[in-house]
């Protein structure tokens, strides 16, 4: 549903950079579809970030983005 606000292991914060992560991932992907050289790869992007560990990498690319089929209705 809602990126959770710590990771489930360590306790990090991690829901701050989910938005800049899945931004930065965007372009990436873009790059990438055009055929252009990405500035950064997904790993350059969660070092960057500060997403060190690997349990908090897990949280941040495993989570899926649900909150718009829970709550359709404003």
């Amino acid at each position: 549903m809602i990126i959770p606000v710590r990771c489930f292991t360590c306790g990090k914060v991690i829901s701050d950079v989910y938005e800049d992560y899945k931004k930065r991932y965007e372009d990436y992907k873009k790059a990438i579809s055009a055929g252009e050289k990405p500035k950064e790869t997904p790993k350059q992007i969660l070092d960057n970030l500060g997403l060190d560990r690997y349990c908090c990498r897990r949280m941040v690319l495993t989570h899926v983005d649900l909150i718009g089929e829970a709550a359709p209705y404003e």
